[in-house]
């Protein structure tokens, strides 16, 4: 592909996320307009691998260096004038957003499953979703368990089957080819610059705060390593008498095909019970894949059937007609 190919190409990326991100955070639509019109920026992003040239991770690594810009121009200078230490930033760093919010999605599927349960998350960022146990929530103001300090807020439709009671969890086991660690400063520092700026920003902050508390108490099992090569030594650490559990939310379409393939028939091969939060289609099955592999809600799915849509970032879960 010839470079102006390459450069309209990455435009095209950053419009596509202007709609994506407008509602959220319409900072950063802003600013990724201004990136598709910024002839200078766009060439700094066409010198990385095309994997790191996305907008959640630029936007992300210039306000990791000096926080969010005012505005396209802002953003412009920056860029230009620190360069070399941006590129440094963007090939050692990921998108690993770490919502703890997700968990109230996948109440409903822990909920059926028998325990005690035994997680195992693959791109689990710093593990912050190996916790339902330990938050409390509330579905449409019904409580499920005892107040937490990392309380959970959820609105449904459709019928969603609210637990009355939180899953016995044993084993708290991450898989990611970075893992972060919370009592880390910058690992800190780098999963709040993943938070969008925006109307949800300073809830998101706080909720990811008070999770990371928690997980200084009691750290996951953490290991670095590819969701396919990493899962058997995962499942090896699953106490015996637990049932284990292979989920994950948002990773799949940040795994090349056919990579992706190998990963859902292991799972599928394996004795294990598998809860995904993808975006549609990462799942066969579970709906029609969109440019990008990003779908404006996510698919909650268990053994690979969907069962409800939720939102990206927690907080909405719609179940579906008959699950």
């Amino acid at each position: 592909m010839t470079g102006d190919k390459v450069l309209v190409r990455t435009a095209q990326r950053y419009r596509a996320f202007v709609d994506e991100a407008a509602e959220e955070s319409p900072t950063y639509s802003t600013l990724a307009a201004a990136v598709a019109q910024d002839r200078d920026i766009l060439r700094f992003l066409v010198g990385l691998p095309e994997a790191k040239r996305q907008p959640n991770l630029l936007l992300a690594a210039v306000r990791f260096l000096g926080g969010v810009p005012a505005d396209g121009a802002e953003l412009h200078d920056r860029v230009l004038a620190g360069a070399d230490l941006l590129r440094d930033t963007m090939l050692a760093r990921a998108t690993q957003t770490n919502e703890p919010a997700g968990c109230a999605a996948l109440l409903p599927a822990l909920a059926v499953l028998d325990g005690p349960l035994a997680l195992v998350e693959v791109g689990a960022s710093a593990g912050l979703c190996l916790y339902p146990d330990r938050y409390s929530y509330e579905f449409d103001g019904q409580p499920v368990g005892p107040r937490q300090p990392v309380h959970l807020r959820c609105s449904t439709s459709g019928g969603v089957p609210v637990p009355s009671r939180l899953p016995e969890v044993v084993a708290r086991i991450g898989i990611d080819l970075n893992p972060l660690d919370v009592t880390d400063s910058d690992d800190l520092a780098w999963l709040r610059a993943l938070v969008w700026p925006g109307p949800a920003e300073a809830g998101r902050l706080q909720r990811l705060d008070t999770a990371a508390a928690v997980a200084v108490q009691e750290p996951p099992t953490m290991l670095a390593g590819d969701l396919v090569e990493r899962l058997p030594d995962a499942l090896d650490l699953v106490p015996d008498g637990a049932t284990p559990v292979v989920l994950h939310t948002a990773v799949l379409p940040y795994v090349p095909e056919p990579h992706r393939s190998t990963f859902v028939e292991r799972v599928r091969s394996l004795p294990v019970r598998w809860i995904a939060q993808e975006s549609a289609g990462m799942v066969p099955g579970t709906g029609r894949t969109h440019a990008g592999g990003w779908s404006p809600s996510f698919v909650l799915s268990l053994d690979g059937r969907p069962l409800a849509h939720t939102a990206p970032h927690g907080g909405r879960v719609e179940w579906l007609a008959g699950r």
